[in-house]
């Protein structure tokens, strides 16, 4: 909404753009990401799929990778607000908190997968 109507009500697109991608590349990965996410949770909330079956080694990977993008993002927000001390404590954090919040999501899921395994083999 930002980039193409203009909108006042939300931050300027500099705040949610971190310039890393060209913008048109974000787009589409952006996109992919949602449909993605959008599968996993189309099947937790039909009970089936590939992403509810319980896979330890997947859940293994997913716990991983999830807490490794999640240091990096994490370090990334320090070396963003050591590098630009005039915008402490939020200022262009915009991307890096997304990022938190798509780390989160891998890591839960990762969760599901390593427990629902872990229960299962007791039984």
């Amino acid at each position: 909404m930002v980039a193409f109507f203009n909108v006042t009500f939300l931050p300027p697109m500099k705040e949610w753009f971190s310039g890393i991608l060209p913008y048109p590349e974000l787009l589409v990965s952006q996109i992919l990401i949602i449909f993605l996410y959008g599968k996993v949770c189309l099947d937790f909330w039909q009970g089936k799929g590939y992403f509810v079956k319980p896979n330890l080694r997947l859940g293994m990977n997913l716990l991983r990778f999830g807490w490794l993008y999640l240091g990096a993002m994490i370090l990334r927000y320090i070396i963003r607000m050591t590098l630009h001390p005039d915008q402490r404590w939020v200022g262009g954090c915009i991307p890096i908190v997304f990022h938190w919040v798509l780390a989160s999501f891998i890591l839960v899921l990762g969760t599901y997968h390593r427990t629902t395994n872990m229960g299962s083999s007791r039984t």
